[in-house]
């Protein structure tokens, strides 16, 4: 697939049956150079579909194989991307998100303007990124990025306050009340490390029912490698996907 010119790469994982419902993973923005032995995210989609679940996995720009450098609003323009592709499949009935820290965030302002996505699934999402749009935190996450391999073009970005806006305008918490009708849940460790549990509590005051907020005492940021949370989104997912399709296997 081709977004803005650049190649996005990704792994599609369909059930044997249709109609099916689709679940879109979103993962976080990495903390370390690719790990090509790392399968956390190709687990939990086969977990998915072995439950009867089409599960839509991918790589956003910067990450992986596919091409470009990493901007959140850029992240946006990926996901809806996969969307629309998800649609365009034979089957699907319906469709869910579910996204991890960076990719929550892009996930909620895809949601708020994308009806085609019916739910929507917020592991260790930011409520906002204060730490970075504040004085030389949007310098030092460049730094980062760059060391990691997220942006590989040395002149990227071509306007760092441009790119310091685009996390402004894809706050969460400015977003979050339009996902409603369509069912939320909001899960965060305890002890996460990197975005404070008040992150979640505050998206969830902020969001409109149907929600629901689970938090996970002894868990740190990374959900995808936390087997409960994990077991509460399928356990959730599969509630929701039941309700349109007549029943999982």
């Amino acid at each position: 697939m081709r977004v803005d010119g650049l190649a996005i790469h990704g792994e599609f994982y369909l059930p044997d049956r249709k109609p099916y419902p689709g679940v879109i993973i979103c993962h976080g923005v990495p903390a370390g150079p690719p790990n090509p032995a790392d399968q956390g995210y190709a687990q939990i989609a086969r977990g998915f579909q072995g439950l009867g679940f089409g599960v839509f996995l991918f790589n956003f720009r910067g990450v992986g194989r596919s091409q470009g450098n990493f901007h959140i609003l850029g992240w946006a323009q990926d996901l809806k991307a996969i969307v629309a592709f998800a649609w365009s499949q034979e089957g699907l009935s319906r469709l869910a998100v579910m996204g991890s820290s960076g990719g929550a965030a892009a996930a909620v302002y895809v949601a708020a303007r994308e009806p085609r996505i019916d739910s929507l699934v917020l592991l260790a999402c930011p409520a906002h990124f204060d730490g970075l749009v504040r004085g030389r935190g949007v310098e030092r996450f460049l730094e980062h990025c760059r060391a990691v391999g997220l942006i590989q073009d040395p002149h990227f970005p071509p306007d760092l306050e441009a790119w310091r806006q685009e996390f402004r305008e894809v706050r969460p918490l400015r977003w979050i009340d339009q996902v409603s009708p369509r069912p939320l849940l909001l899960v965060h460790g305890r002890r996460d490390e990197l975005i404070p549990v008040a992150h979640a509590r505050a998206l969830y005051k902020r969001a409109r029912e149907p929600k629901e907020l689970v938090i996970i005492p002894r868990a740190g940021h990374r959900l995808r490698r936390e087997e409960q949370a994990i077991a509460i989104a399928r356990e959730w997912l599969g509630r929701w996907g039941a309700r349109r399709t007549g029943g999982l296997e």
